[in-house]
């Protein structure tokens, strides 16, 4: 008799936190499910944990492959599921203990949901919560695959729970390089409701060799992909065919390390005006990730982005141009403060934002915080309401 729940797991060499991951999930306080564990061509101790676990545990199911990456990993678990619902559990996030019977309550009670996750907290690789850090949660109702850059219907993809038959109804992941899950949840969210749970029920490591953590480039590449599976999302919308993407597309996309490479890669499979919208929004998504993430454009990518705003502002209504001109200005400022990044900060703010840009530069390396902080807040009383 199949389990209620399919928990699938991809690991690749994550021996320092799979026994960690792996007790929590013992722990759990719902206990009809099943684990499916692909190892992705570990080479540590990895095999050795999970040879153990399933030793002692016959709801364990053990797949091992060579390397392929995340995606095809994903597949082979997810060929194998047969419970009602599908639960995503990565090798180094802990779940707390009611993190599935909640999660499998939510989607009981509300048959119109077809996928839904909670926030968690934030760990280093010691496991030591980083405090006042928790996963953003976003209302997916307000996703827009138009905004620059999309707004999208993001849920946790590490604690994901998804019915299954809505899973396969979109026809699972896609090849999509980081951004499988993003792509994922714009299908998803076109067949019913996509849910965050605002309770915290698991911890989420930062480390320096989780896939958000890797080279600029690499933050590149994700940011393509995230922007062209909006692409594909419009399309949909419009009754369009949709982008077709394929192993050979993302094999070229490893290859690239500029924006202006994908943004040539891109153009291939897109038509003028999606030609135009790619440049914008992947230039507006670099400097969303510069909020979030120890991000710094190279100075080619900070010409592309610079020559992007200019050509193509028109692209945004008001408000979505507001609030792009805003983080523009604050991500140049902060370039433009630290070394080794100053060019880029003046090549992004441009000739036109040039005086507002210098008197912020200014009122950041000449005031010290205290009087910045007086300065700011003696400026918001004295603007009317």
């Amino acid at each position: 008799m199949a389990a209620t729940v399919d928990i699938v797991m991809t690991v690749y060499n994550t021996a320092d936190f799979l026994e960690e991951t792996l007790q929590a999930l013992y722990a759990q306080t719902f206990r009809d499910y099943r684990l499916i564990i692909v190892d992705d061509g570990s080479t540590d101790g990895t095999s050795h944990i999970l040879e153990r676990a399933a030793a002692s545990d016959a709801r364990i199911v053990i797949v091992t492959q060579a390397n392929a990456g995340i995606v095809a990993a994903s597949n082979v678990g997810l060929a194998l599921c047969d419970a009602i619902y599908i639960a995503r559990q990565d090798a180094d996030d802990v779940p707390d203990p009611e993190r599935l019977e909640k999660q499998v309550a939510y989607l009981e009670a509300y048959p119109d949901c077809v996928a839904t996750a909670p926030a968690a907290r934030h760990i280093d690789e010691n496991g030591v919560i980083r405090p006042n850090y928790t996963t953003n949660l976003r209302d997916t109702s307000l996703a827009d695959p138009y905004r620059v850059p999309a707004r999208e219907p993001y849920l946790m993809h590490p604690f994901l729970m998804v019915r299954a038959d809505a899973f396969r109804r979109v026809a699972g992941y896609r090849p999509m390089l980081g951004s499988e899950d993003s792509d994922l949840y714009w299908r998803l969210s076109e067949i019913g409701r996509l849910y965050n749970m605002p309770i915290v029920l698991g911890s989420y490591r930062v480390h320096s060799g989780s896939i958000s953590s890797q080279s600029i480039a690499h933050g590149v590449r994700l940011a393509f992909c995230a922007q062209m599976a909006a692409l594909s999302a419009q399309r949909r919308r419009e009754n369009r065919p949709d982008i077709v993407f394929s192993d050979s597309l993302m094999n070229e996309v490893k290859q690239a390390a500029t924006l202006s490479q994908l943004a040539e890669i891109g153009g291939r499979y897109l038509d003028t005006r999606e030609q135009e919208w790619l440049a914008i929004a992947l230039s507006a998504k670099i400097v969303e990730i510069c909020f979030y993430r120890p991000f710094e454009p190279t100075v080619e990518d900070a010409r592309f982005m610079r020559q992007a705003f200019d050509r193509y502002w028109g692209l945004m209504d008001v408000e979505n141009a507001s609030v792009l001109n805003e983080s523009v200005m604050t991500t140049a400022v902060r370039l433009a403060l630290k070394s080794g990044c100053r060019r880029q900060g003046f090549i992004l703010a441009g000739p036109g934002m040039l005086p507002k840009f210098l008197g912020r530069v200014v009122f950041r390396a000449i005031l010290p915080e205290s009087l910045r902080k007086y300065v700011k807040r003696w400026v918001k009383r004295s603007v009317p309401a």
